[in-house]
C-alpha cells in the first residue's frame, strides 16, 4: 500500500490556499492544476505549495 500525503495548492495570483489535495510520497515534480479561486472570482493555476 502507498502512502500519501495531504499537501496544499496555492493560487498563482493571489497566494491563497484553497485546496487540499493528496499526493504520492514518491512524486518528484510539484503539482500544478488549474482550479477556481474563490478570492480572485475566476479559474487561476494552483501550484503545491510546501
Amino acid at each position: 500500500m502507498m502512502a500519501a500525503k495531504k499537501v496544499p495548492l496555492e493560487c498563482s495570483e493571489c497566494g491563497r490556499r484553497n485546496y487540499n489535495v493528496s499526493v504520492s510520497n514518491h512524486q518528484a515534480q510539484r503539482l500544478e492544476l488549474k482550479k477556481f479561486c474563490k478570492q480572485c472570482g475566476k479559474v487561476t493555476l494552483h501550484r503545491q505549495s510546501r
